[in-house]
């Protein structure tokens, strides 16, 4: 069966999979913005311009890419991405920083949902759509593949330019040759193009209004949406500060000395993204097997939620008192929590959700999440520029416990 749809447009899909994951800029954009004298808390508001706006955006990309063409759509998304890419490499200000993260954010809106859209249509139009599980996950894999050696790619470019930014500049190669890709999708993947209506724009956004209003409506609903965005927001929030963690470990290190500090932090910048990306598929892949261990999904999502704050409060501590090692495995245990607690998240909110409302649920879950995620960031900025990161990880890190812990006290009242 599998000989049967390993086809050339297999190919392509995988292709597009593993070009799109090299995102060298990924493990050192903290780094890059630092290195043009942003402050964190500007770093923050550029991490919130870039969520926002994705969020913002996605809400009528499905609308207009059936209007305009499925392929079309996804040829203006990385048309965004690599003048994005441009704009980052030739920059030095806040200004025509925060411009290329808006056009990254529509690079990102009018890809993620319309490439998978175009995977489904070609499995009906083959009369496949009972293999979609296997089709997935098998172009899925090459997806993985381009996350796992991105890193490894990216700390050779670092090494080797001696500078950041010269990552953006190869990023764009992966893009293009993506974005030539497209022109040689078949037509019929453009599903049927339908005129564009202003009704149906404007009624996109009053649909996201509702989904809320349905999320809001019981306590135990909306615990359940907090149950698993809570967590995922502050992981979102956090998750990049760890990059000059491990350039300060980096420089910490009695090896490279006469090396420039961008060469030898991108040594351990690689290695560490490499292994986590390997952990971090490991812990998801195990998930199910973790929750098994227990009578239900509330427990592990409540332990694994609260671990994971005290990780940050533990790396935050440990960094400011020098013991960056540690503070470095207890911030990798943030990145592992997420990925181990995800798929029970999905599983919980399906199982106390009524099947009706399902999709608006896990729709608002993902928008409070990026919300969530787009205010706390700028608050780290401010407070790791007042005083330092290990201070703001701490801040952040226990602010977040507490409110989960003043939660969960509410949630026992009501239930009584």
């Amino acid at each position: 069966m599998e000989r049967k749809y390993k086809n050339i447009q297999f190919y392509k899909f995988c292709s597009y999979g593993f070009l799109k994951n090299l995102r060298f800029f990924e493990p050192f954009l903290i780094l890059f913005f630092l290195e043009k004298g942003l402050t964190y808390f500007q770093i923050g508001i550029l991490y919130s311009i870039m969520k926002i706006a994705t969020n913002i955006l996605e809400i009528p990309t499905g609308i207009i890419a059936d209007s305009i063409g499925r392929r079309r759509s996804m040829v203006f998304s990385f048309s965004n991405y690599i003048i994005s890419f441009f704009i980052f490499y030739f920059s030095k200000n806040f200004l025509l920083f925060s411009f290329s993260m808006i056009l990254y954010a529509f690079g990102e809106a009018f890809r993620s949902g319309t490439h998978k859209a175009m995977i489904l249509e070609y499995l009906k139009i083959k009369g496949w759509f009972d293999l979609k599980v296997h089709y997935y996950g098998n172009t899925r894999s090459c997806s993985q593949i381009g996350s796992a050696i991105s890193s490894l790619l990216a700390a050779g470019i670092v090494f080797y330019s001696g500078n950041y930014q010269s990552i953006f500049l190869f990023s764009i190669i992966p893009y293009v040759l993506d974005l030539i890709l497209m022109f040689t999708y078949p037509k019929e993947l453009d599903g049927e193009l339908k005129e564009f209506n202003l009704n149906n724009f404007k009624a996109s956004f009053s649909g996201v209004l509702k989904e809320f209003a349905v999320s809001f409506k019981s306590f135990n609903l909306f615990k359940s949406v907090l149950l698993t965005a809570t967590y995922s927001g502050y992981y979102s929030a956090v998750k990049d500060f760890l990059q000059p963690i491990l350039k300060a470990f980096a420089l910490s290190l009695p090896i490279f000395i006469t090396l420039e500090s961008e060469k030898r932090s991108s040594i351990v910048i690689g290695i560490v993204y490499f292994l986590l990306y390997l952990l971090t598929s490991f812990f998801s892949r195990n998930s199910g097997k973790f929750s098994e261990r227990f009578k239900n999904l509330y427990i592990p999502l409540i332990i694994t939620m609260n671990l994971g704050f005290l990780f940050g409060i533990i790396s935050g501590f440990t960094y400011h008192k020098g013991f960056i090692f540690v503070s470095i495995i207890f911030y990798l245990g943030i990145y592992l929590i997420e990925n181990l607690r995800r798929p029970i998240g999905v599983a919980y909110i399906s199982e106390n959700i009524n099947s009706n409302i399902l999709a608006s649920v896990l729709s608002v879950e993902s928008q409070l999440k990026t919300i969530l995620a787009a205010i706390i960031t700028p608050i780290i900025g401010i407070i790791a520029d007042k005083f330092s990161l290990s201070t703001a990880l701490i801040i952040i890190s226990l602010m977040f416990l507490m409110v989960n812990f003043l939660l969960l006290h509410l949630s026992k009242k009501t239930s009584h």
